[in-house]
């Protein structure tokens, strides 16, 4: 399947309810008329009705167009196949009529089945540890062998090409340019000790993108607990990325939650603590590559509407601000566990 040709002004223009629907119908999964957009910017997601005696609704996932090639988006349904074969609560897509990545009317989509549950409770220590296993489970699999076509995420990917394009955009206000470009520089390098410091870690294949937004949990059935959603952001880095954005609140709050997920993380896999040098410097690279994300997307109308302020100097000065806060950030001693 070659990238679909839509617009890029408006990639998702020619998404109407009606071309899901007819889209889902083309490949025989019958639909029932029930459409509801769930909250997605980078894709568009729909849960669905079917006329299906196994399942009453689907998720359906339609790919931003240009993102990732096919086999970037294969590699991601291997993954998650992967770890539910070795039952780890991912969700996987359906496999329909032997394929899980479909196309029509130059679109390309793929159905999951649709999985409920509510954001865990991450200031239980028992949630914590059970996250952490889960984590530790998902990367003990993700070791096995690297992805053959996904990115890394590293300094380049995250830090100095969305850096670059950022200053060579027309979203820095003027008078803010020059202040972004040497505060950015100058927070680029802080990231760079910080890997220094680390030494050569190793990378592994990530969930890449573990928020309590991307953890779905349940009190019932016969498997109660996590499931993991969305591994659009899958890709190759250090196992502290899945994480330090479960962290939150003061220095102390973080170093208490960081042994919880550890003591059960560790129960499935090792971890090479000195990428805790790299927290920081992974919250940095986040920074920046978030601020690129947006400019880059601007022209879906999704985006406007969803960050009204970033179009404004207010944002680049809190960005400015951030970065300043990071720098100092790397330039203190790393959590520990």
């Amino acid at each position: 399947m070659a990238s679909p040709p839509c617009s890029a002004a408006a990639p998702f223009a020619d998404l109407t309810p009606d071309a899901v629907l007819n889209a889902i119908d083309g490949i025989g999964v019958a639909t029932g008329g029930t459409l509801l957009a769930l909250n997605s910017y980078e894709n568009r997601v729909f849960q669905v009705g079917v006329e299906d005696g196994a399942q009453r609704f689907v998720v359906a996932k339609f790919y931003r167009p240009g993102r990732w090639i096919d086999a970037q988006i294969l590699e991601e349904h291997a993954f998650t196949q992967e770890l539910a074969d070795a039952e780890v609560p991912a969700v996987p897509p359906l496999l329909i009529g032997g394929r899980t990545l479909h196309e029509r009317a130059g679109y390309r989509f793929a159905l999951y089945p649709r999985r409920g549950g509510r954001a865990p409770e991450i200031e239980d220590r028992d949630v914590r540890e059970w996250l952490g296993r889960f984590i530790g489970r998902i990367h003990a699999i993700g070791a096995a062998r690297p992805f053959a076509h996904r990115p890394a995420l590293d300094v380049a990917t995250f830090g100095e090409e969305p850096r670059a394009f950022l200053l060579g955009s027309r979203w820095l206000p003027h008078e803010l340019r020059d202040i972004y470009a040497g505060v950015s520089a100058q927070a680029l390098e802080g990231v760079r000790g910080c890997y220094e410091r680390a030494g050569d870690v190793r990378t592994i294949r990530l969930h890449g993108d573990v928020h309590v937004g991307n953890v779905l949990w349940t009190d019932a059935g016969s498997r109660p607990g996590p499931h993991f959603v969305d591994f659009d952001d899958s890709r190759m880095g250090p196992a502290v990325q899945d994480l330090w954005m479960l962290l939150s609140g003061s220095r102390e709050e973080q170093q208490s939650q960081l042994v919880d997920l550890l003591a059960g993380y560790e129960d499935f896999a090792e971890f090479d603590r000195r990428q805790l040098q790299l927290v920081e410097a992974l919250r940095t690279l986040r920074l920046i590559h978030f601020s690129a994300w947006i400019a880059r997307r601007w022209d879906d109308p999704a985006f406007p509407a969803a960050f009204p302020w970033f179009d404004s100097p207010r944002f680049w000065e809190q960005k400015i601000l951030e970065l300043r806060e990071q720098i100092a950030a790397m330039c203190e001693p790393p959590l520990t566990a």
